[in-house]
């Protein structure tokens, strides 16, 4: 029991550690930019030595990849997001308007989070191999996450007429890009409330049919 007990601890230990590296890089990586941003300086920020920076996370790229996959889910516990509760309350809606919406404030949570390091990852991307991989994957995940509610809206006959599966997939992707958050939200100040209903608002009018208006 007491060695059972010791290795708990460690383990919470490691993983505290490793929140504050990931913490630490991601708002140097968001104040300073990817480029900019060293391990020594991610160190010093989570007060810590590099050496345990690369021990508890790893590199660049990983502290990057870290970052952004605590930003999409808001923690580092190991659950993926289809099994998040906010996800499961979507696929558990009956009505595609209640499901919209659900899906409108999860997105706009997600964007909170993340939209700001999605900025940096793009603009590294263009100049960096992983971060370029990264983003990649990010969209690619993204596009499949789209998918899903895509097809779950077209499950319970919520979408507009003639709108297939594929076509709506794509709107909700464009819909659900960091971009409009940021310049909207960030660049002109928008109430996240009212950013909120906006997007509600629009992917209603783009994607819903007769019996998913609200």
């Amino acid at each position: 029991m007491s060695r059972t007990y010791r290795s708990d601890l460690r383990d919470e230990r490691a993983r505290a550690t490793r929140r504050a590296v990931v913490a630490a890089a991601a708002g140097l990586f968001e104040r300073d930019g990817y480029a900019a941003t060293t391990l020594d300086a991610v160190a010093t920020a989570a007060g810590v030595s590099r050496r345990t920076v690369v021990n508890a996370a790893g590199g660049k790229p990983a502290l990057l990849s870290l970052a952004w996959d605590f930003c999409l889910v808001g923690d580092d516990e190991p659950v993926p997001m289809a099994d998040r509760p906010e996800v499961r309350r979507i696929v558990a809606a009956t009505d595609p308007a209640e499901a919209l919406r659900l899906w409108a404030g999860m997105t706009v949570g997600v964007q909170q989070r993340a939209a700001a390091l999605g900025a940096v990852i793009d603009a590294a991307a263009d100049v960096d191999a992983d971060a370029a991989a990264l983003r990649t994957k990010a969209e690619t995940e993204r596009l499949a996450g789209a998918r899903a509610f895509a097809s779950h809206l077209a499950a319970l006959d919520g979408l507009h007429p003639g709108l297939s599966v594929d076509d709506a997939a794509d709107l909700i992707w464009t819909l659900n890009d960091g971009a409009s958050y940021r310049r909207l939200v960030g660049l002109r100040g928008w109430p996240v409330e009212g950013y909120r209903d906006w997007l509600e608002r629009v992917a209603a009018a783009s994607l819903l049919g007769p019996r998913g208006a609200p």
